[in-house]
């Protein structure tokens, strides 16, 4: 496990209409990283997707927004991943995460989709679950019942900021991915994200 990082994805809806939401969260890192890189994420039909290379700390990376809907990320990724011939645990995906509170991002390896459905959809189309997830919190809803509305809703002010502060810190820990030294930079970005329940 000590091949670093080809390509990180950002998952969200496309459209004016789900920019803001919190299932959006993902494809919020992704351009934060192209924006803080200079460069043009540009649409790709060939990959579905929004894409571009970024130069992190002297490596190269791809970065990818799918323009599928959530449920069909897996084809955008696989699209890229395939023609590159970039295997999955050279991939990290970043997503909303209700199972933690705004503000908190968390690196993981591997694991199920956990309902939610871009990663049900990318563990489908690679008939594999061995790649590297950022898990972004988003808090969740009062009642599980309200699960689909709530991500489908933008973060309140305050959310949003704790979020955006969280996207930051992940994007320091960067150099670290990248390198392959991910045991390192989850230690360094657990150890920095404050426990808010």
């Amino acid at each position: 496990m000590s091949s670093g990082i080809l390509l990180i994805v950002g998952l969200g809806n496309p459209g004016a209409e789900y920019e803001s939401t919190r299932h959006n969260a993902g494809a919020w890192f992704v351009s934060t990283l192209a924006n803080d890189a200079n460069i043009t994420l540009s649409h790709s039909k060939k990959y579905h997707g929004l894409h571009g290379i970024a130069k992190i700390k002297g490596h190269e990376c791809h970065l990818l927004i799918p323009t599928t809907f959530m449920n069909l990320s897996g084809q955008s990724v696989l699209a890229l991943a395939n023609y590159f011939k970039i295997p999955p645990e050279s991939i990290l995906v970043a997503h909303d995460e209700i199972d933690l509170p705004a503000g908190v991002v968390r690196l993981k390896f591997s694991g199920g989709h956990g309902g939610h459905n871009g990663l049900r959809d990318i563990i489908s189309h690679f008939s594999s679950n061995q790649f590297h997830r950022l898990r972004i919190g988003v808090g969740r809803p009062k009642h599980s019942n309200d699960v689909v509305d709530y991500v489908l809703e933008p973060p309140k002010k305050s959310e949003r900021k704790l979020i955006e502060s969280a996207l930051h810190s992940a994007e320091g820990i960067l150099p670290l991915v990248m390198a392959g030294e991910f045991q390192k930079a989850m230690n360094l970005l657990h150890s920095t994200q404050p426990e808010r329940e």
